[in-house]
């Protein structure tokens, strides 16, 4: 009696833990997220010493959201640090040094909402390997799982490319 007892239980636990299931949630593959509610230290930024401008009628006129010379733009920062245009990076559309990259690009035509199309692929993909009770218990990572049949042999490709008499250099280590 005490076996059949233990084994009911042991049923109706895994029962009750198989119901916590998030399908309505777009599952996450990566834990990268932190369980913690605290700042982000990341996301404090030092303003630039205030400076007087050398002539005070010549200051744009202030725009509410506007942006102001002593705010940070890490971005720029970034541009420059690594030998970057900052005006390039600032100007909305194709400079006109990659128009031709550009054309060659999409001489095929483009899709327009092809980012919105791959999400959706991808969410499809996602959720097809939608994690195992114990995967979503312990909140494991699943990535190379669900993107298993995507993930290409390194060594394989390194035979293939080299077969066609392609140099190939660097090449990664065999095994892992």
């Amino acid at each position: 009696m005490t076996l059949l007892r233990l084994c009911t239980f042991a049923v109706i636990g895994l029962l009750a833990v198989s119901a916590c299931s998030r399908n309505a949630e777009v599952p996450r593959l990566m834990n990268t997220s932190s369980s913690q509610n605290g700042p982000d230290e990341f996301s404090i930024l030092p303003t630039q010493p205030l400076q007087a401008p050398a002539d005070f009628n010549t200051l744009p006129t202030p725009t509410p959201g506007g942006s102001n010379l002593t705010d940070p733009d890490p971005r720029a920062a970034a541009v420059a640090a690594l030998g970057g245009r900052v005006t390039a990076e600032r100007s909305t559309g194709v400079p006109s040094a990659d128009a031709g990259l550009v054309a060659y690009a999409g001489r095929q035509g483009v899709t327009p909402d092809i980012r919105a199309t791959l999400a959706a692929e991808d969410e499809e993909i996602r959720r097809g390997g939608g994690g195992r009770i114990l995967e979503r218990m312990f909140n494991t990572n699943m990535y190379r799982r669900a993107y298993a049949d995507q993930i290409l042999d390194p060594q394989a490709e390194l035979q293939v490319w080299r077969s066609r008499g392609v140099i190939t250099p660097g090449a990664p280590p065999p095994g892992r």
